[in-house]
């Protein structure tokens, strides 16, 4: 059976590889140590098909030390005693170097019955994960290596790579169809390669891929989202931080990119929160708006969805913003986590009987509504914390009404 064109083609050296410039680059830390062979305990962190076990392949090619790979989602306690077990043989004088794919799958278990002998020098391991290393990997193993962040192909190594293959198998690859093709991978060059694979073997004794060929076969399942992972939330973030940026371009796209991944819930509830937490108290009303649009939204489902959906979106990066609201809330957190606050003024308890011992009789409260305005002044906060203010008015009309009308009032 014939290998992948992807595993044909993965790169022997260094200069062979597309792309991560920032790693690879003449002068680079990585490179340079790879070149010098000092290699050390190493983490390689990123989305798949961007070179992390072709750059480990290419190191363990070229150590003298005793290799062995595993990967997390096979490997057993019983495999990595194995290798401990070579660890204190003489057959590894010049250490085992341990390559170690899809290190997130393995459990806290497996990962500490590393540490001792990778702390020790007599294992050097490295290790790639799609996931944060900084959630997924065994804190104590995490500090004894150095983590290298993967970034996802730009188009133009993506196409590069392309070319090169396409005269590999001796096919071409019409200028059209090649400014796409990259598009459908989303700087992952093993799917460019498989996509690659796939239009070349649909030929039918034709030489040329052709842009309508790229068409028919890139689609929603090319885009680059994952409901569970790091994808997830790096987009929910962009998301919010467009909305709050007032950016209704940005607030559209990942708005979009979320609703074609099929996540509607989740920028339902994002559109919601950034109602309240962003324009807030400068345009109150947008509250019931944005939560009118995803109730609407979540009745129609999709594809409709998207209608009211952008519309709230567009409304809320464009409306003007205040979280005055929100500074008030923590600042009077922080006021309850040092422990101010604690008792409640007699006025303002909910009981109306005072005990023999009490030096004041009565609860003494003053109902607004029997007032001039609706408005009299009494203590509410707690004694020790009386005249804090915890909400500062936002520079905005409606805030700013609002501060003119009270401060009229409570003259």
């Amino acid at each position: 059976m014939e290998r992948p064109l992807a595993e044909q083609l993965r790169p022997k050296t260094l200069d062979d590889v597309f792309g991560q410039h920032h790693l690879l680059d003449k002068g680079k830390l990585l490179r340079k140590a790879i070149e010098n062979n000092r290699i050390t305990n190493m983490i390689f962190y990123g989305p798949p098909g961007i070179g992390k076990t072709t750059i480990a392949n290419i190191i363990a090619d070229s150590t003298k030390m005793s290799l062995h790979k595993l990967n997390g989602t096979t490997a057993s306690i019983d495999d990595i005693k194995r290798i401990i077990d070579e660890a204190k043989s003489l057959f590894a004088q010049n250490g085992i170097l341990l390559y170690l794919d899809e290190i997130q799958y393995l459990n806290k278990k497996q990962q500490q019955s590393l540490l001792d002998f990778v702390e020790r020098g007599e294992i050097t391991l490295i290790a790639s994960t799609t996931e944060n290393p900084y959630f997924y990997v065994y804190p104590a193993l995490l500090s004894r290596c150095t983590v290298f962040e993967f970034k996802p192909l730009k188009s133009e190594d993506i196409a590069l790579g392309l070319k090169k293959a396409s005269k590999k198998i001796g096919i071409t690859i019409s200028k059209e169809a090649l400014e796409k093709m990259p598009l459908g991978a989303n700087g992952d060059m093993r799917k460019a390669l498989n996509n690659l694979e796939f239009l070349a073997g649909a030929l039918d004794g034709k030489k040329t891929i052709n842009a309508s060929m790229v068409d028919e076969l890139i689609n929603k399942a090319n885009i680059s989202y994952d409901r569970s992972e790091d994808h997830h939330y790096d987009n929910l973030s962009a998301l919010m931080k467009s909305l709050r940026g007032s950016d209704p371009d940005a607030a559209v796209f990942y708005l979009a990119k979320m609703l074609e991944a099929g996540d509607l819930v989740a920028a339902a509830r994002r559109l919601l929160c950034s109602a309240s937490e962003d324009v807030g108290l400068a345009y109150p009303q947008i509250i019931p708006i944005v939560k009118a649009a995803v109730d609407t939204a979540l009745q129609l489902g999709m594809p409709e969805a998207y209608l009211p959906l952008t519309n709230a979106a567009i409304l809320i990066a464009t409306s003007p913003k205040s979280n005055s609201g929100c500074l008030a809330y923590m600042a009077a957190v922080d006021d309850i986590r040092q422990g101010k606050g604690v008792g409640v003024p007699r006025q303002l308890q909910n009981t109306h009987y005072d005990g023999a011992d009490a030096k004041v009789k009565g609860q003494n409260y003053k109902y607004p509504h029997d007032y001039a305005h609706h408005w009299v002044k009494q203590q509410y906060l707690p004694d020790d914390i009386k005249d804090r203010h915890y909400y500062i008015p936002g520079e905005n009309k409606a805030e700013q009404a609002a501060k003119e009308y009270w401060s009229k009032i409570k003259k």
